[in-house]
Parts: C-alpha cells; sequence; structure tokens
C-alpha cells in the first residue's frame, strides 16, 4: 500500500473517505456536514503530513516560508490556529511565476502560501472520494492512480477494436483562465458538495489576489493544490454529456451486458461517440466523418452555453486517422491495416523529437564544457525519463534510432575527447540493469551516458476501473497491481542532486536500490522514489562510510523507526508500518549496530 493511503489509515482517516466515497456513488451526500471532516484534528494533521511529502513544499509562497519552517511546535494549538482561519477565511496573495513552454509562450502558474496549500490540501483530501466517485471513467488527468500512459492506451483500444477512427479534437482557449466561478459552485453542488461553509471557503479560495494582478473574477490558477480537482469538476459534464449518448445511454430494456446494449444501438440512427479525456486536452472518436462534423459544432455549443469556455477554431480539428496522423500527449496516433485488421500505429510526436534533440546537444555542450557526475547524471536522467515515457508508443524503437542517429555527431564532436567510447566493460549495478543490449555508448569519469536507442516499446495497459483509493477492494486489486518499474523510480532518484563530497553516496545509493530490486530490505515491498531511504548499517557518526557495503535500502518510516528512541514516535511508527515479527527483527538488527535497544 502507497505511504499516502498508509498515512490516511494512521491518522483514522481512511474509514471517513470510504464512506464519503460510497455514498456519493449512491447519490447520499445531502445533509453531509463537510466542514465538521475537513477541519477535524486528524485531517488536518493527515494534509499537514500529505504537504511535507510533496516535493513542491520546498517551494515559498509570497509570504516566503517553505515547509521547513513551517513546523508543528504544539499539535494543538496548530490545530486550533488552522482552524480560527478558517472561521473568517482570507486568502493570502498567490505568488505568480511564469513558466516556458515549447511554443516559446510562457505558462502561468501560481504559488499559494503555504498556509494556503495547507488548508487547500484539507479541502483536496475530503472532497476527492465524492468526486471520484462520480467522475467518468474514461478521464485520466490529475486522479489518483491514473496516468497519460492510460489515456493512450484507451486510444489506442478504440482503433484497434472498434471503427471509430474518425477523432474530432477540440481545443479549449484558456480553459484554466477561464472558468466561470459561479458555474463551478454550481456544478461542486450539483456532484454532491452542498455544505454551504465549504462552498463559501472555495469561493474566497478562487478569488485569492493575484500577485501583481489583483483579484481574479474567473479562471482556477495552476499551480493549487485544489486547482486540478477544481478543473476536472468543470469538464466532467462534459464528460457525461458525451457518454450519455451513445456509450452510457439509458435504455428501457435492460440489457444482459454492455456489447449486447451496443449492438442494438447501432442499428439505431444515433451518433457513435467515445470520449478520452486527460486535463483540458480531450479526443472525441466516432465512425465516420458526418458524424464528426455534427460533433464538432455539437460540442463547440455546449462548452460555450453550458460551460461559458471558448474553443480555438484554429487548433481544433477533424481527422480521419486512416488517412492521417493525429497528436495526443506528445504522441502521434494513426490507423493503418495489418493484415486484415486496422490497429493504431504510434509514434513520438515530430515537435517532440526536435525537443528531444535540441535538449540532448543542449545537455552534451554542457557536459563538453564541464564533464562533472552532476552533468553526466543529468544528461542520463534526461535519456531515462523520456525513455520511460515514450516507450509505449508502437514504433518507439524506429523513433529513437532515429534521434541516436541524429545526435551521434554531436555526440562525436563533443566528447571523443574527454570519453571512451565503446561497450561497457565494468558499468554500474543501476546500468546493468537498465541496459540488457550490449549497445557502444561513452565513458566519462568513470560513469556510463546511457545509450537512446537502447529501448524497446511496452504495451499500453487500460486502466482497470475497479482499482479505487477509496474502497477496500480497491485498495487490494491497487496493491496486487503495482508494478515493480525499476526504471521509473530510478529515473525519479537521479533528480536529486549532492555536493561533491557526497557523491560516492549518491552513485551507491541507487545502485543498492537496483540491486534490491527496488525492494524495502525490511518489508520486502517495492519502494516509490519518494519513499526510498539508503540507510548506513554503521552511522557516520560511529565511523560508517559511504561505501557500497555499508548502505542498504529502506522504506523512510522503516529508517525512522531503526533511530527512533522515544516511545511515542516508536509506538507511531510501529502503528503506520504494521511489522510482523521476523520484520521487527531485521528492524532490531540495525538498532542493534547502532546501540539501540531492541523493539518488543
Amino acid at each position: 500500500m502507497s505511504t499516502a493511503l498508509r498515512y490516511a489509515e494512521y491518522y483514522d482517516m481512511q474509514n471517513i473517505f470510504d464512506i464519503l466515497y460510497e455514498r456519493s456513488k449512491n447519490n447520499a451526500t445531502k445533509g453531509l456536514r463537510l466542514y465538521e471532516h475537513i477541519i477535524s484534528k486528524e485531517n488536518i494533521l493527515l494534509a499537514y503530513r500529505n504537504i511535507k511529502a510533496n516535493t513542491g513544499s520546498k517551494t515559498a509562497g509570497t509570504d516566503g516560508i517553505t515547509i521547513d519552517q513551517y513546523k508543528i511546535e504544539n499539535v494543538e494549538s496548530f490545530v486550533v490556529d488552522i482552524r480560527n482561519t478558517l472561521e473568517n477565511y482570507k486568502p493570502q496573495t498567490v505568488r505568480r511565476v511564469e513558466i516556458p513552454k515549447p511554443n516559446g509562450k510562457k505558462r502561468p502558474l501560481g504559488i499559494p502560501t503555504m498556509r494556503d496549500r495547507l488548508i487547500q490540501q484539507m479541502f483536496k483530501q475530503v472532497l476527492e472520494p465524492i468526486c471520484e466517485a462520480k467522475f467518468y471513467n474514461h478521464s485520466y488527468g490529475f486522479r489518483p492512480n491514473r496516468s497519460t500512459h492510460h489515456a493512450m492506451a484507451r486510444c489506442q483500444y478504440l482503433i484497434n477494436r472498434t471503427d471509430h477512427h474518425h477523432v474530432v479534437d477540440i481545443d479549449i482557449q484558456g480553459f484554466f483562465d477561464n472558468v466561470n466561478h459561479t458555474r463551478l459552485l454550481e456544478q461542486m453542488y450539483r456532484i454532491g458538495i452542498s455544505d454551504k461553509r465549504v462552498l463559501s471557503i472555495i469561493s474566497k479560495m478562487l478569488k485569492a489576489p493575484i500577485q501583481g494582478q489583483g483579484i481574479p473574477t474567473k479562471g482556477t490558477p495552476q499551480g493549487g493544490i485544489l486547482s486540478p480537482l477544481l478543473s476536472n469538476i468543470v469538464l466532467n459534464d462534459l464528460d457525461w454529456w458525451i457518454a450519455n449518448q451513445w456509450e452510457k445511454m439509458k435504455t428501457d430494456f435492460k440489457y444482459k451486458n454492455q456489447t449486447i446494449k451496443t449492438r442494438m444501438l447501432k442499428k439505431s440512427n444515433l451518433k457513435q461517440i467515445y470520449i478520452v479525456r486527460y486535463a483540458d486536452d480531450f479526443k472525441i472518436f466516432t465512425n465516420s466523418h458526418k458524424s464528426a462534423i455534427k460533433i464538432f459544432h455539437a460540442v463547440k455549443g455546449y462548452l460555450k452555453n453550458q460551460l461559458n469556455l471558448d474553443i480555438s477554431t484554429e487548433k481544433s480539428t477533424i481527422t480521419n486517422l486512416r488517412r492521417r496522423k493525429s497528436e495526443f500527449l506528445g504522441f502521434s496516433l494513426k490507423a493503418v491495416c495489418k493484415g486484415n485488421k486496422i490497429v493504431a500505429n504510434t509514434h513520438i510526436m515530430d515537435k517532440k523529437i526536435t525537443a528531444i534533440l535540441d535538449k540532448s546537444r543542449k545537455l552534451i555542450h554542457d557536459i563538453r564544457r564541464n564533464p562533472t557526475p552532476k552533468n553526466l547524471n543529468l544528461y542520463n536522467s534526461y535519456i531515462l525519463g523520456i525513455r520511460n515515457y515514450y516507450r509505449i508508443a508502437t514504433h518507439v524503437n524506429l523513433d529513437f534510432a532515429k534521434i541516436d542517429h541524429r545526435l551521434y555527431r554531436t555526440l562525436h564532436n563533443r566528447l571523443k575527447s574527454i570519453g571512451k567510447y565503446g561497450i561497457p566493460i565494468k558499468p554500474s549495478e543501476t546500468y546493468k540493469r537498465l541496459h540488457k543490449n550490449k549497445y557502444r555508448t561513452y565513458e566519462i569519469a568513470g560513469i556510463h551516458l546511457y545509450p537512446l536507442k537502447d529501448i524497446q516499446t511496452k504495451n499500453a495497459m487500460n486502466f482497470s476501473q475497479d482499482m479505487c483509493n477509496y474502497t477496500k477492494e480497491g485498495r487490494i486489486k491497487l496493491h496486487k497491481n503495482l508494478k515493480a518499474d525499476i526504471a521509473t523510480e530510478i529515473y525519479k532518484m537521479l533528480q536529486t542532486y549532492y555536493d561533491n563530497d557526497k557523491l560516492e553516496f549518491a552513485d551507491n545509493r541507487i545502485s543498492k536500490y537496483s540491486m534490491q530490486l527496488g525492494k524495502c530490505a525490511v518489508t520486502g515491498k517495492f519502494l516509490l522514489a519518494n519513499e526510498v531511504h539508503c540507510h548506513h548499517k554503521i552511522p557516520r557518526q560511529m565511523g560508517g562510510t559511504d561505501k557500497f557495503s555499508n548502505l542498504v535500502v529502506v522504506h523512510k518510516n522503516v529508517h525512522r523507526l531503526i533511530h527512533a528512541t522515544e516511545e511515542k514516535t516508536i509506538e507511531r511508527y510501529k502503528k503506520i508500518l504494521q511489522l510482523d515479527g521476523k520484520q521487527l527483527e531485521k528492524v532490531n538488527q540495525f538498532r542493534k549496530v547502532c546501540n539501540l535497544v531492541a523493539l518488543g
């Protein structure tokens, strides 16, 4: 089970979330006193714990405070202060930053203060179960356990298994900047969030003053913790409006299953239509050009009349996938004949290939100017990241072979004088784990650069709809389906940079994780990057070193238990971890080396 779910159990909130989800599923949210759940001591402490675990907590808002300075000195007074703040809530000014986009433009980002982030997290934790119960199955953006890969898998499924090869692409003009506040609050009420105190505070959040711009009259600023959930609420109406016209259409006759129902509906004059959405980026699949034109105009009208949103006519298109390719989430899709079937061919988008080449050349230039372990790991981290993301493309090996060919001259010209080119003779454990093929590459300062073309396509798997954070069965299924994806987690670990005097530790930490197959040495569970702690068997203060043999990878909470001395802390982490006898014995072996008493 993930750390977030463990924390929800520890703070006794998981049962509350499950009840909220079930009641929302059964349309029984009327009379729910959500505000009481939001300001409960347990929910406030859970929010603080989740904020602390978030990497974004290191970024300060307009008050200049990060999570390191936002500490709980006294739990009771901390809880009272948060509750008092909400009594007459006034959001603090949101810090405004602009993030460069690939097209040269900039995307505005709003960074709330640490106090407001904590409050938004409190609201998100309680509202998310209610919303998840009502969200459409095939929206994948900013939702628990879902990803862009699931969205692409659904697209490929529709191309491979149906004759819906006409695609309508709608580009909403400045979606996040143009969300209508009044309509959003109405949508929240209809979805089951009817507590007026909750809606009143969210209304104030939406009107939080933005640095240098004043009070907004519309939009949900990107960067806020609650914003992704709110944006999904806005477009959930669109999802269901489309789904109810075909896939989820109600009929007087009760069919045995969806397959029989679809077969019968095909005999009608109804437009066949499916939507796949990731945040504000979505594709609508249908079976004819005539239907696609009607759908295009109908969706345009719905967005304008129901959601008060305009579309960009230049970027919105209709595509016959059998003739031309269409782009989605960095991939291109096309329907091609293979034998007597039509199947999806997916590649990396042309624009993304250009961006990969530009970024790779820049990183190679940086290595040539300054061949430090940091710059070498930056390059490897980037290569591993794009390989992990694009590996679900059916022809990714061809795309990466082309990129590698176009990069060869740059690599040769820039690195021939500072590196050795050939098949790695003694690569690290991490390199061996990630690269099964013996491709030639450059070795610089003892570090091998990751070869681009050492990649194979991986099947994009559809999301299993019964996986859910808010049912016992869903959490069991989620736990069973957790894939040990070492490459993805190593990529995340490579994002952490160390000073020159800690480079040995940084390298050995990842190598040890790789050798342990990503599993905790105590619990045996697969660890995500943000759960990993590399424990020194003999602590540094007792003469221990950063050598490979003195390190072991454990869950960060296991590490806290190994070094815990206060009874309260020990009991807390024993409850979170729920260790059995053998696991507790392993913890005690580590504690013994640290001269700490064994745990009972």
